[in-house]
């Protein structure tokens, strides 16, 4: 099995930087295993969309079934839809930054941010295998 190393972070982006970055980004999804006590639900998805305006909850139903449909995730949990601080790390060894939900306070008042909307959960897919057999992180992003 091949090792995968830690994703290390270089710096951060400032904010000047995240606004340029997010520049035509229409969202981001990430997606990582789930702790293993998750068995029905192996993969942690965070869905970053590029506005900070609150959905209605039809609305973001209607966004949150579009993503399981377009994916092939299947059973999804643990759901937690609203605005958050995401900030961005850069490495050397990635193509695009990492987003980053800033959950803790001390982080948010040490890391540029923006605020995003945002949905985070534990689901099933056939698509993401890196993250629910290797449990490795990966993101990608899509562009207007």
């Amino acid at each position: 099995m091949p090792v995968a190393n830690a994703i290390n972070t270089d710096t951060y982006l400032e904010i000047s930087e995240i606004q340029e970055h997010l520049k035509n980004v229409e969202y981001i999804i990430m997606a990582d295993g789930a702790p293993d006590h998750f068995k029905e639900t192996p993969i942690h998805f965070t869905i970053f969309l590029n506005s900070d305006e609150k959905f209605p909850k039809d609305i973001e139903k209607a966004i949150l079934d579009k993503f399981l449909e377009e994916n092939g995730i299947a059973t999804p949990a643990e759901l937690m839809s609203q605005l958050m601080p995401v900030g961005f790390a850069k490495s050397d060894a990635q193509d695009t930054p990492m987003p980053l939900l800033l959950v803790d306070p001390k982080n948010q008042q040490t890391i540029p941010y923006t605020v995003m909307f945002v949905m985070d959960f534990l689901a099933d897919s056939q698509n993401f295998n890196e993250a629910k057999v290797n449990k490795l992180t990966g993101w990608s992003y899509s562009y207007n």
